[in-house]
């Protein structure tokens, strides 16, 4: 992967952020704080032809409010969208500022509260 593709636009936006890691899971990149993921990066994932992040929600009516409001750039990933995931889509013209924000958030919703009392991200 070069320098500027999406799975290390994805991985700097992750590992900049606090105590945060990079471990495969099933197979997939995927990140990590105090051992609970963030972030899983997805590319072709059982051949669907797709590049995604799948991030964290913060229960299911805000994952159904994303896919809705912008279902070019949200779906419900397999595996993951039954917690209440989302896949953002990282094909075409990402608004990388958008997905940066949303692993973001994602990780704060991890984090143990000890980070986010220390000032989080």
């Amino acid at each position: 992967m070069t320098e500027t593709s999406p799975l290390n636009r994805v991985r700097a936006a992750a590992l900049v952020l606090p105590e945060s890691a990079e471990k495969v899971s099933h197979g997939q990149p995927s990140f990590f704080v105090a051992d609970r993921q963030f972030a899983q990066f997805r590319d072709d994932h059982h051949g669907d032809g797709m590049t995604v992040v799948c991030v964290k929600t913060a229960d299911a009516d805000q994952q159904a409010m994303l896919i809705e409001a912008n279902p070019a750039v949200y779906s419900r990933p397999s595996y993951l969208g039954a917690s209440g995931w989302v896949a953002m889509d990282l094909g075409g013209d990402v608004d990388w500022a958008l997905v940066e924000d949303r692993i973001a958030r994602s990780w704060e919703l991890a984090a143990p509260r000890r980070l986010l009392e220390a000032g989080g991200r």
